[in-house]
């Protein structure tokens, strides 16, 4: 029998804290899991399926995401739909909006550029309720020296060093556009530190706990555990391999922003 397929793109923000990431497991709690029984209630029924431009880690958080939905035999009311998914979502995942796309879009081969964000602070031990969206370091840390660098990572790269045990099809080489570290002045609250700090990176895509991996690199080298010299080696695909394992806490990252491009 034929079956009528119909399309839609939904943007997304969670708080990843309480969540063994996205992508659906056995016995624990997930975003993918979250979201798919909230559409089964809405639509009451499974005659459904999503799929993520993206899956993060656990506790990782989003400020952009995107899934895209496809229903089978019956388009989807939106201005019905669309408001009762947001009221049944768990208080910590919301829409942001929803469109009606085609057969013709693939949110995973569809190229994007997604930007990440890592907040930490250094020193005194911060608030608890600091906990969901930022790393604190104990020790004091050379911002300027992470600062010089966190732009080594800018442009064509190996990233070998930077993927927590890759396959033998993991895609190795990558491109960061952009990877800085600076004051956090984007994310507030009454109870965040006097000062924070945030890595920012951006690139078409990453390998497992790159950031992380890279983060916890750059927080070594703040703490004078490592010299910027053992960066640019990490970096240099002529080097002998150096396998890294200082993954900071998923808490602290966020995906920002992601852009679809046509």
């Amino acid at each position: 029998m034929f079956r009528k397929r119909f399309y839609y793109l939904i943007q997304l923000q969670y708080l990843g804290f309480r969540y063994h990431g996205w992508q659906k497991q056995p016995k624990v709690n997930t975003l993918q899991r979250m979201v798919e029984r909230t559409i089964n209630y809405v639509l009451d029924s499974n005659d459904f399926k999503i799929l993520a431009a993206g899956r993060t880690d656990a506790k990782v958080s989003a400020n952009q995401a995107y899934i895209e939905l496809f229903v089978d035999h019956d388009p989807l009311d939106l201005d019905v739909f669309y408001p009762l998914f947001n009221q049944n979502l768990p208080q910590d995942i919301r829409a942001i909006c929803i469109e009606e796309t085609d057969e013709h879009f693939n949110i995973i081969q569809s190229p994007k550029i997604k930007e990440y964000l890592y907040l930490f602070s250094f020193g005194s031990k911060f608030h608890p309720f600091c906990a969901p969206f930022m790393y604190n370091v104990a020790e004091e840390l050379n911002i300027t020296l992470m600062q010089e660098a966190a732009r080594l990572f800018e442009g064509k790269h190996n990233f070998r060093s930077y993927c927590h045990r890759p396959s033998e099809n993991t895609i190795l080489e990558g491109e960061i556009t952009h990877c800085e570290i600076k004051r956090n002045d984007l994310y507030t609250a009454s109870f965040f530190p006097k000062e924070s700090y945030l890595l920012q990176v951006k690139g078409e895509g990453f390998k497992r706990n790159q950031i992380r991996l890279m983060m916890g690199a750059l927080v070594d080298l703040g703490k004078g555990k490592i010299n910027i010299d053992f960066i640019k080696k990490t970096l240099n695909p002529n080097a002998e391999e150096i396998v890294l394992e200082h993954i900071v806490p998923g808490s602290g990252l966020i995906l920002n922003s992601v852009e679809l491009k046509s």
